[in-house]
């Protein structure tokens, strides 16, 4: 086992272990540093340039995948020498099999979505690896309640502490630009991917275009890329409404607030998602939202307060929705000013920030009070 160092502190140390490649992670590293943590990535992926010079990066040997499997004893010498308060790990698929070779205590696994959602689902073998990460750790950290609950129903851990992804909300804030009068456009950010919905998007902004007729000028603008664009676009023109959509391809993340600056509602009709940081970053531009009852949709939007919560799959009730804003600019607006408050109240990054650190404090209090034993119970061997 390696040794656990005092009580974690400011200017303590903090040992990330993920995906160097991530921005989420790069946020996490930048921002921890910037409140005087000393912030140690320990990353089997290259790194993204935009990592604050402060944060000390520590590149394995191996690559992913192979660095999940045997890259243990390299992790091992870095913790030693860096002797960390703590060990965060993200994701419970393969950077949770590393920190649960490690044996480093104390241990917050943080979930990430797919890693409990779909990687279970493959077969008795993948559900038994990922609960067995999540064993293995100290605590773990979920953005939403909705994927603490997932989580629950495979490892009944000691406890899940709530660390949602905030924004910036100096950046996503409303934007300052005068809109065409006449036009209204509707868009999203997301992946097109069966699994974000684009395809009902689509589908609810025709039926609301033949319903509403010539009375609007509508335009629907579809920012993101992926393995369904050909698909998508085939739709679009069958559906006959190509002239009135646009599909802009991958932004990089710094280009999503002038890209929401353009749009009137946003809509995010996923099938299925964890967090819907999408629609919390528009909330917080000041976009009423139309969202789908996936459940990290519905838990950051307030049923007719912020937007509509419609039932995912169901581009009848999206383009209801749609209609009802597009006809009721006093409701965009009073939509727009409640969920850029709602944002402000609650998913603010620095609120995440002071929570992260929070639970770092808790989780390596509990540690020095009394192991934390896990509450997993093995419904299958290993296979």
């Amino acid at each position: 086992m390696v040794a656990l160092t005092p009580t974690l502190q400011y200017h303590r140390k903090i040992v990330l272990l993920g995906p160097g490649n991530s921005i989420h992670i790069q946020r996490w590293a930048n921002s921890l540093t910037a409140r005087g943590l000393k912030v140690h990535l320990i990353t089997a992926h290259e790194t993204l340039k935009e990592i604050d010079p402060n944060v000390t990066v520590h590149r394995l040997k191996l690559s992913a995948p192979w660095a999940y499997l045997a890259a243990q004893s390299e992790v091992k010498k870095f913790i030693n020498l860096i002797k960390p308060d703590i060990l965060n790990a993200h994701y419970a698929t393969g950077y949770g099999l590393l920190a649960r070779n490690v044996r480093f205590q104390p241990t917050l696994l943080s979930i990430w979505g797919s890693d409990v959602y779909d990687f279970p689902e493959k077969s008795i073998f993948h559900k038994w690896l990922v609960r067995s990460n999540l064993q293995s750790a100290n605590a773990i950290a979920s953005t939403s309640e909705c994927m603490a609950q997932k989580t629950s129903s495979i490892c009944k851990t000691k406890k899940i502490h709530i660390t949602p992804f905030g924004v910036d909300e100096t950046i996503f804030r409303p934007s300052l630009i005068k809109k065409e009068s006449n036009k209204i456009t509707i868009g999203t950010v997301k992946s097109l991917s069966k699994k974000y919905g684009i395809d009902t998007l689509i589908r609810a902004f025709a039926l609301a275009t033949k319903q509403l007729g010539t009375a609007f000028n509508l335009h629907l603008e579809i920012t993101g890329g992926g393995q369904d664009e050909a698909k998508l676009k085939k739709l679009v023109a069958r559906l006959g409404i190509a002239p009135a959509v646009t599909f802009h391809g991958s932004v990089p993340h710094e280009s999503v607030p002038d890209m929401l600056a353009r749009l009137d509602i946003f809509v995010a009709l996923s099938r299925d998602e964890s967090f819907g940081v999408a629609a919390v970053e528009a909330a917080a531009c000041g976009l009423p939202v139309v969202v789908s009852d996936a459940a990290g949709l519905a838990e950051v939007t307030v049923h007719e307060k912020t937007g509509f919560v419609v039932p995912r799959n169901d581009h009848h009730a999206a383009a209801s929705a749609l209609v009802r804003l597009i006809t009721d600019a006093n409701l965009r607006e009073e939509f727009g000013r409640a969920g850029q408050q709602h944002v402000l109240l609650n998913y603010t990054w620095e609120k995440s920030l002071d929570k992260m650190i929070e639970v770092y404090q808790a989780v390596a209090n509990e540690h020095l009070r009394a192991p934390i034993v896990s509450q997993c119970q093995h419904e299958h061997p290993l296979p």
